[in-house]
């Protein structure tokens, strides 16, 4: 049984910083991939940012050069450093994890509030 749990999110001010946190139990061997998507209301589900096994690292282009991705492989725990903050940032942040063998199988976090004042 694999559960993510998140924390770290909260209110800011525009141009303020905020670092998610999202640790992992269970099957975490398994996963091939961990990292954090968003949903701002009336909005699709969006990739935020992606690290895999190797360190490599994804990012959606409205966030390069502001957030950033790592994670501890011994705390089974990835983060999110989000500097520069906007108001378009704001969205409920979720982690993901995926496997893909047998088949690609996605996890997911509750959600944790971001909310970016102008």
């Amino acid at each position: 049984q694999v559960q993510l749990v998140e924390s770290g999110g909260g209110l800011v001010q525009a141009g303020g910083s905020l670092r998610l946190s999202c640790a992992a139990s269970g099957s975490t061997f398994s996963f091939n991939a961990m990292g954090w998507y968003r949903q701002a209301p009336g909005k699709q589900r969006e990739l935020v940012a992606l690290i895999g096994g190797g360190g490599n690292t994804n990012y959606a282009d409205s966030v390069k050069g502001r957030f950033t991705i790592s994670r501890d492989n011994a705390k089974d725990t990835v983060y999110l450093q989000m500097n520069s903050l906007k108001p378009e940032d704001t969205a409920v942040y979720y982690c993901n994890a995926y496997r893909t063998y047998p088949a690609r199988y996605d996890y997911w976090g509750q959600g944790t509030q971001v909310t970016v004042s102008s």
